[in-house]
Order: structure tokens, then C-alpha cells, then sequence
């Protein structure tokens, strides 16, 4: 490994040395901040490598930290920059529940953070030289702005249009047209939405340039994703990763679920009911740990409200095969309820794109005296 954490693809052997080390740094980081005062006190630091030992840390969610006032949050649970170091940006929460949060994030934070989300582009396959159309949200929202400085930084050239405010959608259109991109980044939905206007204004994406659509900031079920490869004409690969802790993880196009950056984050799933870890491969929560993203935002044991297994020697090709593989299942919230029946959003999703004449739609659910 390089001084500079996430340089370079490590060994097996290295992952292992870099969570011995970071993760007694990660609980020393968390005792700092007056949040964690008194929950830490019993573990024991030597011996953290114990699955036992380690799953004596209390889990932490987004409740948790809501409860406090925005006051108490910037006060108890962040942390000063160290010495050299100070705030770069603040990122603005995920998820469409509850009230968001905005995280501060050290320059040390955003130069591990810019490498992750740099990784994305060639385990999905991007190559240097190519050039990337760029429509995710540009905003308080990390996604946007990173993953274009990341297409740079990555030797690619970007185009950062937005998604729909900073360049209409119309437009952008006519820029794909004109300028001919190798690769689209963007969330599915408007990936889909720019798919649908293409084909109102008479032009083909299926025969344009675009052979690559990476995505991201949103579940993507089978059937959009089949829907999106065929109306762009292009392979489809998803990306995964969280405000708390960075862009974490991509697809490579051949494990079945995503390539997680197990050198900056401890990833565990556990039982959502007990807490307790579960082996490979079965479904639980997803708990992560950020190993150097978390200079003022100390998370230790983050429940993200995901469902996902995790299976840890998966066969692959290249550098990236050396990652575990983690396979996004729901959200924990992403279910509505009709006359007493759970109703998850993919699936209805699935459903949905399923039926060839639909290209996109709405679903609101209402609730009516009769129901």
C-alpha cells in the first residue's frame, strides 16, 4: 500500500493488516466526540479482530443522530479538524425520509473519498480517453460533483451537465448528440427520463455513441435496468455508496452484486432484529465503518437501512477481483402498504417496467376512507 490510502489496489493480506490498524483508530476517533461518552468504555481495544469483541460497540442510525438538534449534532457528534486539515464541503444526507443532514467533510476526508468514487470508472469498464456525460444532480448532494471530478481525475473527460437544472434536459440530449459520449453517468430514473425524450425528438441513443451507463444514488431494479441497456444501447453498470461514508462500491459486470471498497470500509451484516453478525452470503443490515472518511464525522457501526449480503471470495478478473461482494437486496424503508399488504418499491418497479408500451410512470399512494 502506498501513504496515500485507496492509491492503489491492495492484497488480501493488506485489507486484512488495514482493518487491524483502522479499526482501533476508527473507536479512538469515535471517543473523542462527546456522542459516544461512556458507550465505548468497555471495549477492548487489543482485541478488536474478535468478531465478539467488535460487536460489542453499539450500532448507530440516522434516528439517533435526528434526535439531536442541529446544534448538538455539529457540537457532540462532530469533531474539530485536525491540525493542517479543515472543513472542504458538506454533504447533504440521502434517503427521502426525516429531516437531512449536512456533514462536514475534511480535506483529508474528500482526497480517500475522491479515490473511491474514482475507482467506479474502470471496474464498471470506463476507460482513459474516453468521455463522460455527466447527469447526475449537481447540488448539496455529493453524487454530481465528485463523480465528474472523479471521470477527471481518472483521466476521462467530463461533461457536467446535471441533471436537469444546470442544463435542461432538452439540451442535453442535443449534447450527447453532438458531442457523442462514451459513457453516461447518472441516477437510473433520469437516465431513463433522457432515454424517453431521445426517442420523443426522433433520435436513437440504441445507435449512439453512449456504450457504457453507469449509475448510482438509487435502487435499480432487473427490468429498468433492462429497459435502460436497450433504449441507450449500452452495457449498464451500478455503483453504491452512502453520504455517511463515500462511494463504496461498482459492479464489474461479472460477480452478481457490487464490488465493495473493503480497504476503506468495514463492512458487516448482521441480524437486523439481534444485532449479531451473519455469515457470508445470507441477508441482514448493513452495518459500515468508514477506516479514513471519518476525520470529523466519526461513524462507528453505521446501520445505512439497507438489506444486502455480503459474500467475500467471489471469482473475478483483475485488480478489483481481490473485493468482497455485496448484494444490495431493499431498502429497509422501501416498502408502502396497501389494505395490509407490504408492497416493496422494486418489485412494484419490476412489475411496472415489465410491461413493454410503459417507458416511465408515477405511483402515489393515497389514503382514502374506503381503503
Amino acid at each position: 500500500m502506498s501513504a496515500q490510502p485507496g492509491a492503489t489496489i491492495p492484497t488480501a493480506a493488506q485489507i486484512g493488516a488495514i482493518h487491524s490498524a483502522r479499526k482501533v483508530a476508527a473507536v479512538h476517533q469515535a471517543k473523542r466526540a462527546s456522542f459516544f461518552r461512556g458507550k465505548l468504555d468497555h471495549i477492548d481495544l487489543d482485541r478488536l479482530d474478535d468478531p465478539a469483541e467488535w460487536g460489542k460497540i453499539p450500532l448507530l442510525d440516522k434516528d439517533m443522530l435526528r434526535s439531536m438538534s442541529d446544534a448538538q449534532f455539529y457540537r457532540d457528534f462532530c469533531l474539530p479538524p485536525g491540525e493542517g486539515d479543515g472543513i472542504a464541503q458538506y454533504w447533504r444526507s440521502g434517503g427521502t425520509t426525516g429531516r437531512p443532514l449536512f456533514y462536514p467533510r475534511s480535506r483529508r476526508d474528500i482526497e480517500v473519498a475522491m479515490l473511491g468514487f474514482a475507482r467506479v470508472y474502470p471496474c464498471a469498464g470506463a476507460k482513459p480517453g474516453q468521455t463522460v456525460h455527466c447527469a447526475f444532480p449537481l447540488g448539496i448532494h455529493p453524487v454530481g460533483q465528485m463523480m465528474a471530478r472523479a471521470a477527471e481525475a481518472s483521466g476521462l473527460g467530463a461533461l457536467m451537465a446535471g441533471a436537469g437544472t444546470t442544463t435542461p434536459s432538452s439540451l442535453q440530449i442535443e449534447l450527447i448528440d453532438k458531442l457523442k459520449p462514451d459513457v453516461l453517468t447518472g441516477m437510473s430514473s433520469y437516465a431513463l427520463h433522457l432515454a424517453n425524450l431521445a426517442d420523443q425528438s426522433g433520435i436513437e441513443l440504441a445507435r449512439g455513441s453512449v456504450n457504457l451507463v453507469i449509475c448510482s444514488a438509487e435502487p435499480l431494479s432487473a427490468a429498468k435496468r433492462e429497459k435502460l441497456g436497450r433504449m441507450w444501447g449500452a452495457e449498464v453498470r451500478d455503483s453504491f455508496g452512502m453520504t455517511e461514508a463515500g462511494m463504496m462500491a461498482a459492479e464489474d459486470g461479472i460477480a452478481d452484486g457490487f464490488r465493495v471498497w473493503s480497504d476503506l470500509f468495514f463492512v458487516e451484516v448482521v441480524d437486523p432484529t439481534t444485532g449479531q453478525q451473519l455469515p457470508d452470503g445470507e441477508t441482514g443490515a448493513l452495518v459500515v465503518t468508514p477506516l479514513f472518511t471519518n476525520n470529523i464525522t466519526p461513524f462507528l457501526r453505521w446501520m445505512s437501512g439497507d438489506l444486502v449480503s455480503l459474500r467475500r471470495e467471489v471469482p473475478g478478473a483483475g485488480p478489483f477481483a481481490v473485493f468482497p461482494v455485496l448484494r444490495h437486496a431493499q431498502r429497509t424503508t422501501g416498502f408502502f402498504k396497501v389494505r395490509g399488504i407490504n408492497i416493496n418499491h422494486g418489485e412494484f418497479e419490476d412489475l411496472m417496467f415489465r410491461l413493454a408500451p410503459i417507458n416511465d410512470f408515477k405511483c402515489e399512494a393515497l389514503t382514502l376512507d374506503a381503503l
